[in-house]
């Protein structure tokens, strides 16, 4: 055996050659333009031999002029001075690799690492991507993204090696990607080239923080904080250098929660529902973070199409520790969006995305309804806005369906997927499939009280609501204790969905045994009677209340008691199943 493996390794160094010849094409890298993930830069081909660059003259190499798979021109600047004659590449410490992709001798593609600490390991990488050909146009032409690893596992973004492209959002499976989004990790992007930002210590995503509360190396929150351009504020502006300047302040917030603490590898990310905060913001000039080992030789900034990153020595940002206080003590806003996963099936990587509060019934990317935006979910969710913030981004359970809803919202929807059949994903368009049919709710504060009121059905997806839950004439109150998030950390959310879920489970037992007493055969229904999680007990309990009131009310209705129908339907809108225990 040990004769085989040494005359495989012979043969294939006779292979090998000792230097390039003219006309002769090297070998490539193994894992060049393979069906396979490129996670490295590939190496020069074998037997070529790199330019070493002394940049500064004092006769020790600074830069690695190179070429990578498909002749594709690369340049390793050596930013710490540990290069020597020999390397193939430099490190990914504190190095810069700079990329000339469509060969045109420009450099396009650069990747800047930097070690913040001092302890020997990157704890920055800045990626900056340029557009082939010059354009006035700031929006979507480049990228200019920088990611922090906060929790020490060397994961930053994910450049495919094959094409050269930036592939943020490229992952394994359901939400494995392969960026650092999980554990405790942030990031900056934009996407516009360097030289279209004015202040390259901003960004536009500023930042996007994601925490582990429970170290385990997965996110149980995620907040995106945005710095809006003027042109994204008005559209009607021209998307040019002059309207996409950023402004220092924080104006779009959503903060994403996995309220049952159930990601798990194979889901590394399942969060439950996003609170959302749109208006002037707060200013966040004094949130500045000093940089270090960013500069490297002033003679290499003439190969950079715009150097100025290289020379920053601090970034501006709410960081993990002061966003979430900032958002609630400084933030200034007047629309404040809620929306709930009901099918529990958002594997994105930053949060459920929000609904619009547009046509409750059209379906579709961009066609004006309640799934207008291209990321949301097209049926299960639920969404509700509190359009002036008159609830102040507080919360409550309500007694009518258990669940948790947004103090103020004027109206909310929730298009029904019971079973999760149109699964979401990190984006639905993937998918392309939109439901041609589906049950709605809807929801509306009728007195202005803050609390919803008036509830509507329509379940036969004939885009007409057949019923309508007026909660004053049942002389139901619907007013309920407040739940202010604002001081919240990670366990009082997962408290009170254990809450919630706990008090749901609790009525469904009690509805069971009602709808015993009454003689109704509660074994149709034994699928739901079966809770495995704090998700089942929250998801089950309430449809096994439902089946059970309706059913009930078909019951009543038959037998033509209604003062057993009145009851019913206080008792199931208050919670109060007791209300009928005695027949």
């Amino acid at each position: 055996m040990k004769l085989r493996i040494l005359q495989c390794l012979l043969v294939t160094a006779a292979l090998l050659p000792s230097g390039m010849r003219a006309g002769e094409k090297a070998p490539a890298y193994w894992n060049s333009n393979n069906a396979i993930s490129a996670f490295r830069l590939p190496p020069p081909p074998a037997g070529f031999t790199p330019e070493y660059l002394d940049l500064n003259g004092d006769g020790k190499p600074d830069a690695i002029r190179s070429i990578t798979h498909n002749d594709v021109p690369v340049l390793w600047l050596d930013d710490d001075g540990n290069l020597k004659t020999g390397d193939l590449e430099g490190d990914t410490v504190n190095d810069c690799l700079l990329i000339d992709r469509n060969k045109d001798g420009v450099y396009d593609l650069i990747v800047k690492w930097a070690d913040l600490d001092g302890d020997g390991r990157a704890d920055l990488q800045l990626v900056a991507e340029y557009p082939f050909k010059p354009t006035d146009e700031v929006w979507p032409n480049g990228h200019y993204m920088i990611v922090l690893d906060t929790d020490k596992d060397d994961i930053f973004n994910y450049i495919d090696w094959n094409t050269f492209r930036l592939e943020c959002w490229q992952k394994s499976g359901i939400c494995d990607f392969f960026p650092d989004y999980s554990g405790k990790t942030a990031f900056m992007k934009m996407h516009a080239s360097t030289d279209k930002i004015g202040d390259l210590r901003l960004n536009w995503e500023n930042p996007f923080l994601f925490y582990d509360p429970d170290k385990d190396g997965l996110t149980e929150m995620a907040i995106r904080l945005l710095d809006s351009p003027p042109h994204m504020k008005d559209p009607k502006l021209p998307n040019t250098y002059d309207h996409m300047q950023l402004t220092g302040r924080i104006d779009w917030v959503s903060i994403a929660v996995d309220l049952d603490n159930d990601n798990r590898p194979g889901q590394e990310f399942d969060f439950d529902f996003t609170l959302g905060f749109q208006g002037e913001g707060f200013d966040y000039g004094d949130q500045v973070h000093p940089l270090r080992n960013m500069r490297g030789l002033p003679e290499a900034d003439r190969f950079f199409p715009d150097p100025r990153f290289r020379q920053l020595t601090e970034l501006v940002y709410p960081d993990h520790e002061h966003a979430y206080d900032l958002i609630f003590k400084r933030g200034k806003w007047s629309r404040v969006n809620f929306v709930f996963d009901e099918d529990d099936d958002c594997g994105r990587w930053e949060r459920v995305e929000f609904c619009d509060n547009l046509d409750p019934f059209k379906v579709g990317r961009s066609r004006g309804g309640f799934d207008n935006h291209s990321q949301s979910d097209p049926s299960g969710d639920r969404g509700e806005w509190d359009m002036d913030n008159s609830g102040g981004g507080r919360l409550y359970i309500s007694r009518f369906d258990g669940r948790l809803h947004l103090y103020g919202a004027e109206t909310g929807i929730w298009r029904i997927d019971q079973n999760t059949a149109y699964y979401q994903g990190w984006d639905r368009l993937w998918q392309r499939r939109d439901p041609e049919r589906f049950a709605t709710v809807r929801y509306t504060d009728r007195d202005g009280n803050g609390f919803f009121d008036c509830i509507e059905y329509d379940l036969d997806g004939d885009h007409t609501f057949e019923t309508t839950v007026d909660l004053k004439a049942l002389g139901v109150d619907d007013r309920c204790e407040l739940i202010d998030v604002s001081g919240f950390r990670y366990g009082d959310y997962t408290k009170l969905m254990r809450r919630m879920a706990d008090d749901m489970w609790r009525q469904a037992q009690q509805a069971v045994k009602v709808a015993g007493r009454y003689g109704l055969n509660t074994s149709w229904y034994a699928k739901l009677k079966q809770a495995a999680s704090i998700r089942e007990r929250y998801h089950k309990g309430y449809w096994l209340q439902y089946y059970l009131y309706r059913d009930l009310e078909d019951k009543f209705a038959r037998e033509r008691r209604s003062d057993l129908l009145e009851r019913l339907n206080r008792a199931y809108f208050s919670a109060d199943w007791k209300n009928l225990d005695k027949k």
